[in-house]
C-alpha cells in the first residue's frame, strides 16, 4: 500500500469488561474470542486507513468465491506488463478504467475469458494486477499476450446485474486457432479450428464464449474440426477478436450445459432415473 499518515478518530464509549469464548474455523482450528461488556464511559481510538491512498496490494490469500460472468465485455484493456514476480510467479498488468470502478482486492476480471483475481491495483495508474498459475498460461492463450496486447475485460456479475449473454465461468476448456476471417458487407465472418474433444460441445446455433465474448456458433464442421460465428459492425468495434490476425489462437469456453448432460448420460443417472419410473 502507498505510504502516507494514518489517523485516529476519538469515541466515548465504556469500560470494556473481557468475555471469553471460542470459534473453529473450516479448518478446524479453534481460536480464542475476546469480547468486552460496556459498563461505563472511557475514551477509545479507532485507527482508520489512510484516505490518500489510491495503490492497493494484497498480502494474503483470501477467500475465492465462485464467480460468474455474462459474456459481454465491458472494456478493452491494454497489457502494460507480463513477466515473473518477485515472488516467483506469473503477473499480468493491465491498464484499464471501467472495471477498476468499485475494485477490491481479491475480486475477479475475466481476461479475454480467463477468470483471474485482483492482486493489487492502482487507481492513480488506472491499473490493475493479476497472478497466473502454470495451468492458466498452459490452458489459455495469456501467454501469447505482450506489453500493448488488447485484451477483454469483464468485472464478475452482481446480483442486481443484467443476463445479457450466457452464462460464462471465466474457466477457459482450451484454445482455437483462427482460420480465416471474411467480411460481409460490414459484418465479419471468424472461423476457428478446434480439437475434436472440444468441438463435441460446439452445436450450431447455441453459445460460445470466444476470448470471453459471449457468441452464436453459426455453423460447425466436423469434418475441418471447425466452427464460425458472425460480429456485427457494433461488436467489431467493442471486442479484440477483430484486433487478431488468422494463425493466432483464441480463448474457448463452451456451454456448461453440454459437459453436465454428457456427465449425466456417462455415468448412469438418466437410466438409473428411468428405471424406478
Amino acid at each position: 500500500m502507498a505510504s502516507s499518515s494514518s489517523s485516529f478518530l476519538t469515541f466515548q464509549t465504556k469500560t470494556l469488561i473481557p468475555i471469553t469464548s471460542t470459534y473453529t474455523f473450516h479448518n478446524s482450528q479453534t481460536t480464542n474470542l475476546r469480547f468486552n461488556l460496556i459498563t461505563k464511559s472511557s475514551p477509545l481510538r479507532l485507527f482508520t486507513l489512510p484516505s490518500s491512498s489510491s495503490t492497493y496490494k494484497s498480502t494474503h490469500r483470501r477467500f475465492k468465491p465462485v464467480n460468474l460472468f455474462t459474456g459481454l465485455v465491458e472494456e478493452i484493456g491494454t497489457v502494460k506488463q507480463l513477466g515473473v514476480s518477485s515472488n516467483g510467479g506469473f503477473d499480468l498488468k493491465v491498464n484499464a478504467k471501467t472495471v477498476l470502478d468499485g475494485v477490491n482486492l481479491g475480486d475477479s476480471i475475466a481476461v479475454n475469458g480467463t477468470c483471474l483475481t485482483v492482486t493489487e491495483f492502482d487507481l492513480k495508474a488506472s491499473d490493475f494486477t493479476v497472478g497466473l498459475a502454470p495451468e492458466t498460461l498452459r490452458k489459455t492463450s495469456l501467454i501469447e499476450l505482450q506489453p500493448g496486447s488488447l485484451v477483454n475485460l469483464e468485472r464478475a456479475v452482481t446480483p442486481v446485474s443484467r443476463m445479457g449473454g450466457h452464462f460464462v465461468q471465466g474457466h477457459v476448456d482450451g484454445t482455437g486457432v483462427i482460420v480465416n476471417m471474411d467480411f460481409e458487407g460490414d459484418s465479419l465472418w471468424v472461423k476457428v479450428r478446434v480439437d475434436k474433444d472440444l468441438l463435441k460441445y460446439v452445436v450450431s446455433k447455441g453459445f460460445i464464449a470466444v476470448d470471453g465474448t459471449s457468441l452464436t456458433v453459426v455453423d460447425v464442421f466436423d469434418d475441418e474440426c471447425c466452427f464460425n460465428f458472425m460480429l456485427v459492425a457494433y461488436t467489431q468495434q467493442k471486442i479484440v477478436i477483430p484486433t487478431k490476425k488468422v494463425g493466432q489462437k483464441v480463448n474457448l469456453e463452451v456451454d456448461i450445459l453440454g459437459k453436465y448432460v454428457e456427465r449425466l448420460l456417462s455415468s448412469g443417472f438418466v437410466q438409473s432415473i428411468a428405471s424406478k419410473s
